[in-house]
């Protein structure tokens, strides 16, 4: 029988999103968080590795002979050695495309706290602010009206279509850049420019690329420099996308009017992160993914990788 060990299982179930979808492929065993000095003991003879975000290094995959497959619960699989898997004979299959609605409605519900402050106008209130003031509506904040204005999507899959979408309804016209050149390039009325003309031109910039080599760190202080000074900058997908000293400059001068950030390059967010202090910034904790019905979809597409890898036709395979 398969050993199937769940190396971080907390994160895709807390309690509501059983793993009983996988129990038919094996013996599951379920940790809730594994440490890294852990791995070795906790994964000995699993033949399937489930992971999150439990980094799975090459030294951990060649002390696992009987390891077949690694599957991770997630669309990013960094946290895997993948060339170091390949060498050794193991698959590594993801989860693509679970979180595209629940992360473009997170992506908005950002966008929108910046351009209204809801919950800070929420707490004023629940404090007495309105009970003691002596005019019938007042607001802590610039209110910012988003039609007629641009939205900048960089990375334009399947996420960054949905939030262009959504942007049209407010009334926005969409500014595009995909480092993918086979990217289809005739989505409505997208204008597609260079990276450095979205940032020039757009009034709010949304991050949706994955992180790699060639985006670490491409938000950075010329780029910042180019927006707008009343520009917003979301970002919703990796946090080692932003030069992050360069984005509290950024706040600290004015450059920028504001960010959100539901990711920093750093996860669980250091108590002393330069970010925590930043004037204008919104900081949520990763958290865009973890809507039940995008957890329940995860749970269904990595029990179905898993059965079509036992069936000897893998698929959502990593390469």
């Amino acid at each position: 029988m398969n050993r199937i060990v769940i190396l971080d299982g907390h994160t895709l179930n807390p309690g509501d999103n059983p793993w009983d979808p996988l129990e038919e492929f094996g013996a599951v065993v379920v940790h809730d968080r594994t440490p890294r000095e852990l791995l070795g003991e906790r994964a000995a003879g699993a033949a399937i590795l489930v992971t999150n975000k439990a980094p799975i290094p090459c030294e951990a995959i060649e002390a696992l002979p009987d390891l077949k497959l690694i599957a991770v619960t997630a669309t990013g699989y960094d946290i895997v050695d993948v060339a170091a898997a390949r060498a050794l004979g193991v698959t590594v299959v993801n989860v693509p495309r679970y979180g595209t609605t629940a992360v473009a409605q997170f992506t908005w519900a950002l966008i929108l706290e910046l351009c209204h402050h809801v919950g800070r106008h929420a707490e004023s209130v629940a404090n007495g602010d309105w009970s003691r003031c002596p005019d019938f509506s007042y607001w802590l904040t610039p209110q910012v009206e988003l039609a007629d204005k641009r939205l900048g999507v960089v990375g334009y899959g399947h996420i960054g279509r949905r939030v262009a979408a959504i942007a049209r309804a407010f009334g926005m016209s969409v500014l595009a850049h995909d480092g993918d050149t086979a990217t289809p390039r005739d989505h409505d009325d997208t204008r597609w420019l260079s990276i450095e003309e979205l940032f020039s031109e757009a009034d709010v910039v949304t991050l949706h690329c994955p992180l790699t080599p060639a985006t670490e760190r491409m938000v950075d202080r010329s780029l910042l420099r180019r927006m707008r000074p009343g520009a917003f900058l979301v970002n919703a997908a990796r946090g080692g996308l932003i030069d992050e000293p360069a984005l509290v400059e950024a706040l600290n001068e004015g450059t920028i009017a504001a960010a959100a950030v539901d990711v920093v390059s750093v996860e669980p967010m250091p108590a002393d992160h330069p970010l925590a202090l930043a004037p204008n910034c919104i900081i949520t904790p990763h958290m865009a993914w973890s809507a039940l019905e995008a957890r329940k979809r995860i749970m269904q597409t990595t029990a179905d990788n898993i059965r079509a890898f036992l069936e000897g036709r893998p698929q959502n395979v990593v390469t």
